[in-house]
């Protein structure tokens, strides 16, 4: 998945509803509302919320800068 990809505008999370960030590689979705990291396989993103995986706060804050510094979309 690529950050111009106009997908990216409709997809959501499956547990809160909101919109979602490409990380920088381009193989998972973030949402930072939630800190739950959601993986891309062979170009498809896994929304179920069993995929969702927990971020721990010090690598939240670290993509919080990223997204900050213009390094994520």
């Amino acid at each position: 998945m690529k950050p111009d990809d106009p997908l990216l505008t409709l997809l959501a999370c499956p547990l809160d509803k909101g919109p979602l960030r490409l990380l920088p590689d381009g193989g998972a979705l973030y949402n930072p509302r939630l800190q739950r990291r959601y993986p891309i396989v062979d170009g498809v993103p896994q929304l179920l919320p069993s995929s969702g995986e927990q971020l721990a706060e010090d690598e939240h804050e670290r993509l919080l800068k990223q997204f900050e510094g213009g390094g994520v979309t």
